[in-house]
This record gives C-alpha cells, sequence and structure tokens, in this order.
C-alpha cells in the first residue's frame, strides 16, 4: 500500500533530520565550504566517535538514562575524543575556511556547518541494517486504515 510504503521513508527521514544544502546555481557559500571542509576531514571512525559523543550525552538525560548502560567514565572519554576532534577541525583542518565563515557571518554561523557535520555522523549510524530495522520497527505499529482515513480528502 502506497501510505504504508511513505511511513518507511517518513521514518527514515525523521531519523536522519538531513536538511541538506540546495546546490545553488553560483559559487558554494562560507557555510558550505565550511561543511565540505568537515567532511573532508573526518572519517567513518571521526563520525562514530562523534556520535558515540551525542548518543551519551542523550543518554544523561533523567527520562533515558535508565534505558542505556552508560557510566560516567564512558561519557568523559567520549567528551576526550570528541574535544580533540573539534579542536584539530577548528585548529588545523578547516580553520580557514571557519575563520572566514565566522569573520562574514558571524560565530553563530558556524553551527550551521557543525549541523552538517552531526548530519554526516548520523548517517554514519543509520547506515547500519540492524539500526535502519530498528527505526522502521514502530510501523508494526501503525493503524494504517486510520491514517489513510484521515488523509484521504473528503468528498
Amino acid at each position: 500500500m502506497q501510505v504504508h510504503h511513505s511511513f518507511k521513508s517518513l521514518a527514515l527521514a525523521a531519523a536522519l533530520a538531513l536538511p541538506l544544502f540546495s546546490a545553488p546555481a553560483s559559487a558554494p557559500s562560507l557555510v558550505e565550504n565550511a561543511s565540505t571542509c568537515l567532511a573532508d576531514n573526518t572519517n567513518g571512525k571521526d563520525r562514530k566517535d562523534l556520535a558515540r559523543w551525542i548518543f551519551l550525552a542523550m543518554a544523561s538525560h533523567p527520562d533515558i538514562k535508565s534505558l542505556s548502560a552508560a557510566t560516567p567514565e564512558a561519557a568523559d572519554q567520549a567528551s576526550r575524543t570528541a574535544g580533540a576532534l573539534f579542536t584539530r577541525l577548528l585548529a588545523e583542518n578547516c580553520a580557514n575556511e571557519l575563520r572566514a565563515l565566522a569573520k562574514a557571518e558571524g560565530p553563530g554561523a558556524m553551527k550551521k556547518a557543525f549541523e552538517f557535520l552531526g548530519q554526516l555522523a548520523m548517517q554514519e549510524l543509520m547506515s547500519n541494517r540492524e539500526v535502519a530495522g530498528n527505526l522502521t520497527a514502530f510501523e508494526r505499529y501503525v493503524d494504517v486504515n486510520r491514517i489513510t482515513q484521515a488523509l484521504t480528502p473528503e468528498k
């Protein structure tokens, strides 16, 4: 059924949350330059390390904490690794691109470039078959008939 197929696409899109930059007809923007630099200067391990740091930070939330066996030591190690990664990217690999971006658009503009890196980190995890399967597991509990009815235009 078309609606059921849409749920799978919706689940994947929602999980990835990838509002990627559209390709302009003109030269790349400073945000795109910085984002590209961050992407080009990280590898799969770096992105998994970043995803680990994000996961452990999220796992510290009081409503989520009971779902994780993460230790404070693991969180501290992930923070150390993320700190080294950010230092390398900001001070070495992408200093020119990030400096140009901050100068032209303010330091807050760097957030956009790092959001893109975060999206790549999530893609790194989402590409795993087990993760993708768990993201679509909710489909067993979706009332397709009810949603189809709600989305069908009234006559």
